[in-house]
């Protein structure tokens, strides 16, 4: 018999609280996504302010080692982030280390816009040991905003608040883009009498710091009530143990009458907790597959999106016209266009899935965003010899339906599912062990487009390297497609314990209490005796 608090948990109705906690646990995913994305203006900055003085036929061009170092540092610490808070979510509680990634986020922040010194070599080291900071924090905050948000949300809407927090990310990436324009336009103003193409004006070093300094305000201001969050019910019953106070927590947040939720005279007896590991064969045999496959989908996407996100001011450099503007132009007309793909694509992709999230489950929906993913980079891949070559507004609407299958697809739904198959003492790190899989893929997808976007000729992509590259997004995508299919369960409408699939083991009873015997908390009755 399932305990009352997590019965009411599950049939609350929608309320103030739900949003609340959009906004506050959303924070740490809009600031993940404004410190990725701000990355290609920044490197544009960058490239103009130091390493202006290189051989004309590198002008301007960061080195590939050097770039492929700044995004692979922010990935790295990504990836370490998601496995540690993801283990400490579960051993420690999830609020408990919640505040912790969201500082670390903040700190790095303003790390990476202080730089130390004014040398190129001293500030691409200072600010690549900041990113990996801030990759650390970005990682810790995937696994516990989606557990915690899971665990607050009732069983009928689960996905649309789960997925409505991941939509956050599209904010944070059309933040970055218009304070880039922003920032860009102010300094283009204020130097307009002393620019030229061929020239960087000394305050450009000054724009791109700004830039990434003003992404922690967002995320600074919640911390306090980040704070306020109460533990999740749902660990603090079935983790701790503690049925009154997940009772106690949760009618401080929800509006629930606490007589509909109190265990009257019952005790909370159980019997022996499972005592199976993580790493032991019985995880495996209950939870590898589901572990294999969210792992698996989530790397694949994370080729994709991320190697594509990435350069996206390479794949549509034939549309930029970069060589005829100066720095602050450059610079805006590249925030211009991640802008505008994030208006037109990714954030409409982002409110599909939490639109239909609920009505025609994830599974389905992650197999559909694979799909046409996958069909509309080969449709950029197989005739790239002509879209390199021109100006085509076709090129750039299949572009950005790539972000819109992302995100009404397999981006926003590997982020919920771990979040939502796994036993609540394992949940957090298993969101933590899949999350860091995809970043793994995302460091792969990021050199392999690098490669890619090796220029023979100034700044055009090599057609075939192009050609090659979008193709295999396109069978990576496909791929995805066919893991989802086999091995991915369906999560919808069904409560986080019924996921758990758990029953032989883990069964959690209320009995009323008939002796005085009985009215120890801690009393352990094996079920045979209770039976008589």
């Amino acid at each position: 018999m399932a305990l009352k608090v997590l019965y009411a948990l599950d049939a609350a109705k929608i309320q103030i609280y739900h949003f609340k906690a959009i906004i506050i646990a959303g924070m740490g995913l809009f600031t993940d996504a404004y410190d990725l994305f701000c990355i290609p203006p920044i490197m544009k900055l960058l490239g103009r302010v130091y390493y202006e003085d290189s051989p004309d036929h590198d002008k301007y061009q960061i080195p590939r080692v050097v770039l492929a170092t700044m995004l692979g540092t922010a990935l790295l610490g990504t990836v370490i982030g998601q496995l540690v808070f993801g283990v400490l979510g579960d051993r420690m509680g999830r609020r408990h280390v919640y505040g912790i990634s969201l500082v670390l986020m903040v700190f790095s922040s303003i790390g990476c816009g202080f730089s130390f010194c004014r040398t190129k070599t001293c500030v691409l080291v200072s600010l690549g040991i900041f990113r990996f900071f801030l990759g650390l924090g970005i990682g810790g905050d995937y696994p516990l905003s989606a557990t915690i948000m899971s665990e607050f949300a009732n069983k009928k809407t689960r996905g649309a608040f789960v997925a409505a927090l991941f939509s956050m990310q599209g904010l944070g990436i059309l933040a970055s883009s218009i304070v880039t324009m922003v920032v860009s336009r102010i300094f283009e103003a204020a130097a307009s009498k002393n620019l030229s193409k061929n020239h960087t004006p000394e305050d450009a070093d000054i724009v791109w710091r700004l830039i990434l300094v003003l992404g922690a305000v967002p995320a600074g201001l919640t911390y306090y009530w980040r704070m306020m969050m109460p533990e999740t019910a749902r660990y603090t019953a079935l983790v701790e143990n503690n049925a009154l106070q997940a009772t106690k927590d949760m009618v401080k947040v929800l509006d629930v009458s606490i007589s509909q939720i109190v265990e009257d005279d019952l005790i909370y007896l159980q019997q022996n907790p499972p005592s199976y590991s993580l790493l032991s064969k019985q995880f495996f045999r209950r939870h590898g597959v589901d572990l294999f496959s969210c792992a698996t989908t989530w790397l694949l996407l994370d080729i994709a999106f991320y190697s594509s996100s990435l350069f996206q001011s390479q794949i549509y450099r034939t549309h930029l016209h970069l060589e005829k503007t100066n720095v602050y132009k450059e610079a805006f007309k590249v925030g211009f266009f991640q802008a505008m793909v994030a208006l037109t694509a990714a954030i409409p992709g982002y409110w599909f899935t939490v639109y239909f999230i609920d009505r025609i489950g994830r599974r389905k929906i992650q197999m559909m965003g694979f799909l046409f993913m996958g069909l509309v980079y080969f449709a950029l891949g197989i005739p790239y010899h002509h879209w390199g070559k021109h100006e085509n507004k076709g090129f750039l609407v299949l572009y950005g339906l790539t972000f819109f299958f992302a995100n009404f697809g397999p981006n926003t739904t590997t982020f919920i599912v771990p979040a939502e198959l796994f036993p609540a003492r394992f949940r957090s790190t298993c969101h933590g062990i899949s999350g860091a899989m995809g970043k793994v893929g995302a460091f792969f997808g990021t050199l392999g487009f690098l490669w890619a976007t090796n220029q023979s000729d100034r700044d055009v992509p090599r057609t075939g390297a192009m050609t090659i590259a979008l193709i295999s997004l396109g069978g990576i995508c496909l791929l995805g497609m066919a893991v989802t299919y086999l091995f991915t369960r369906e999560t919808n409408g069904r409560s986080l314990e019924e996921n758990e699939d758990e029953n032989e083991n883990t069964e959690r009873c209320l009995f009323r209490c008939d002796t005085d015997t009985d009215r120890h908390p801690n009393t352990y009755v094996p079920r045979e005796v209770i039976a008589l």
